[in-house]
């Protein structure tokens, strides 16, 4: 028996897993003492916080209703001045403070909040729940990015207003240039008008990290101002992201505690530097930098995105963690867009929704390629396998096809592989040439080799050309990985049987050829 190649492939080290695999995942557990004192609290605290908050609502939405009467939101809109604007900052902001208060909230404030002059905007993190909304009544009800869907929402629509937000519309396609545009031109107006309060993160987390902050607040290149959001409290029934309580379990159990504490923080502004000004992604990576070291948080590549693909995810019965990928870093390093992510979604989902967890084993692969487990196989596996636990995860998968895979499938390298098949050189491969090198050299069985067979004979004519043999390929690159992975093994045990007393050594130099073979398409860090 030939000695096992001495296989190692270095991992580039900013496609590793990140510090937080899934911060969109609610994981408080609720023990029976716990539920018990909800209940017991919430008999009593539920329906006086609910007709306190009402009442307080009673107030606020009049005064909102005077405050934007005829007062336009599109077009050459100007800051509210005179007495719209002191109604706004006294009496809105006091009615806010008192309905927060009804709920229980108790709030710290760290810090000192500086004037827009200084910093015309705010970014707040981490965005975890629909309470932090209780910022912007602490930072003197800034203007805001909102959606315009939210000012059709009874009520609470009118207070929005009073905010005069950036309206984002999902309907029109030039929207997010319009935002940018518009958040550019307040953040440089020189204090005329108010600061513009955003949530850089764009979606809610769990606040275990911070996640990939979106430009849109730094491309003006003005000074920034962070605000950090804590919520201190042993019980975590504040928390509302993608996968755990509903909004409406999540508002019973926090008006079921005796108070909620929200810590909000003023750090410094941070001015940028021409580097900074020039490069957004920059500015703010830089500042979330700043913001994760004051939280003690580490930072990922983590973006809405990854919440879209969660979904997909669970539309093809996988977990929902399976569609988290990093797509801020996948995207930016494999030149991928949340399309071509779907896509590949899907073929996941056709190996791995048989096994439990959303993890391909190495039976799973092979039976996915109508192959048996074998050494060449194997070797492909090691590949996708980065974390070395013996499963394949869909983060692994992706990044195996984009950089191992697709660069195997060359015009040459396919065109190499249908020679070998086509024995006789007539431009077809018959089934009998076909069944004879798969049986050889991979050992697989007659009923995986006809449905094999037929899955490349498109055409049904009982032979293989090389148009269909290619456009198999494009679709399915895993075997290109395959026969080139099966070539380097085979050359290899040609040279051991070569050179048998020179083992270790020759080992060792062919552990570097394929190390050079095997990362050469690799696509630079």
């Amino acid at each position: 028996m030939p000695p096992q190649r001495v296989f190692a492939l270095p991992r580039q080290q900013s496609l590793l897993l990140p510090a937080v695999i899934n911060p969109f995942v609610q994981d408080t557990k609720l023990t029976k003492a716990a539920i018990l004192k909800c209940v017991l609290l919430g008999i009593f605290l539920v329906p006086v916080r609910a007709i306190l908050a009402s009442l307080v609502l009673m107030v606020t939405w009049p005064v909102a209703v005077i405050i934007t009467f005829k007062y336009p939101l599109k077009g050459a809109v100007e800051p509210m001045t005179g007495w719209r604007r002191f109604l706004c900052q006294n009496v809105m902001a006091a009615l806010g403070r008192a309905y927060y208060f009804c709920m229980g909230f108790r709030v710290v404030v760290k810090g000192k909040q500086v004037g827009s002059s200084e910093a015309p905007i705010l970014a707040v993190a981490p965005h975890s729940t629909f309470f932090d909304g209780i910022v912007c009544i602490v930072a003197g009800l800034p203007s805001t990015v909102s959606r315009v869907e939210n000012l059709a929402t009874p009520i609470f629509g009118r207070f929005v207003r009073c905010l005069q937000p950036v309206l984002v519309s999902r309907k029109d396609p030039d929207s997010r240039k319009n935002t940018i545009q518009e958040i550019d031109s307040r953040a440089k107006s020189g204090g005329h008008w108010p600061q513009v309060l955003i949530f850089p993160e764009g979606t809610c987390t769990n606040r275990s990290c911070l996640i990939t902050f979106k430009q849109g607040a730094f491309i003006p290149g003005v000074p920034v101002q962070p605000v950090l959001m804590r919520y201190p409290n042993k019980l975590d029934t504040v928390t509302w992201t993608w996968q755990g309580f509903s909004s409406r379990t999540l508002l019973l159990l926090t008006l079921s505690q005796l108070y909620t504490t929200v810590e909000i923080e003023f750090l410094p502004p941070h001015i940028p530097t021409e580097e900074e000004k020039k490069s957004p992604a920059l500015f703010a990576s830089r500042v979330r930098d700043t913001m994760a070291q004051a939280l003690g948080v580490p930072v990922t590549d983590h973006t809405y995105e990854d919440c879209r693909l969660m979904i997909s995810a669970g539309e093809l019965t996988l977990p929902m963690e399976a569609g988290l990928v990093e797509f801020t870093k996948i995207s930016r390093k494999l030149n991928l867009k949340w399309d071509n992510l779907r896509k590949e979604l899907e073929g996941f989902a056709a190996m791995a929704n048989s096994c439990k967890g959303g993890r391909i084993t190495i039976e799973e692969f092979a039976r996915f390629l109508k192959l048996p487990v074998n050494p060449a196989l194997e070797e492909l596996f090691a590949l996708f396998d980065r974390n070395g636990d013996g499963t394949i995860d869909f983060r692994e998968y992706v990044i195996g096809v984009t950089i191992l895979c697709r660069p195997a499938n060359t015009e040459d390298v396919l065109r190499m592989a249908f020679q070998l098949f086509d024995v006789d050189d007539d431009e077809k491969i018959t089934r009998e040439e076909f069944t004879a090198l798969l049986r050889s050299a991979l050992g697989v069985s007659d009923l995986n080799m006809s449905k094999l067979f037929k899955d490349i004979d498109a055409d049904g004519s009982g032979f293989i050309t090389f148009s269909e043999f290619q456009a198999f390929a494009t679709t399915h690159p895993e075997y290109a990985k395959l026969f080139t992975t099966y070539l380097e093994l085979q050359r290899y045990q040609a040279i051991q049987e070569a050179t048998p007393g020179d083992l270790e050594l020759t080992g060792q130099t062919i552990s570097e050829e394929n190390l050079e073979d095997s990362t050469s398409d690799k696509k630079d860090d």
